[in-house]
């Protein structure tokens, strides 16, 4: 019960001390959106060079290595066992 009281009291706290900085993350905000547009990309081309050179494109399946997984009949288990098991030594 008294953690509960101590948790509300903080909350309250914190509250109160962010609705102070209210007006100054509205100015924050504001003065973002009068800065100046980001750099080009660092690595490359510029995006609006027309003379850029780009990969062509090419078709690469989506599921090209794809081996079927359905169940199949039951084998032989004679057969499957004498596979999986030890070779005897000569």
């Amino acid at each position: 019960m008294f953690a509960y009281r101590d948790l509300r009291a903080s909350a309250l706290r914190a509250r109160r001390i962010l609705r102070g900085f209210g007006p100054a993350w509205l100015c924050l905000l504001l003065l973002a959106g009068c800065t100046a547009a980001p750099p080009a990309p660092a690595s490359g081309a510029h995006p609006a060079n027309q003379a850029a050179s780009a990969r062509p494109a090419a078709y690469r399946p989506v599921i090209a290595p794809y081996a079927s997984q359905r169940p199949r009949d039951p084998g032989g288990w004679r057969e499957i066992n004498e596979h999986v098991a030890p070779q005897e030594k000569p």
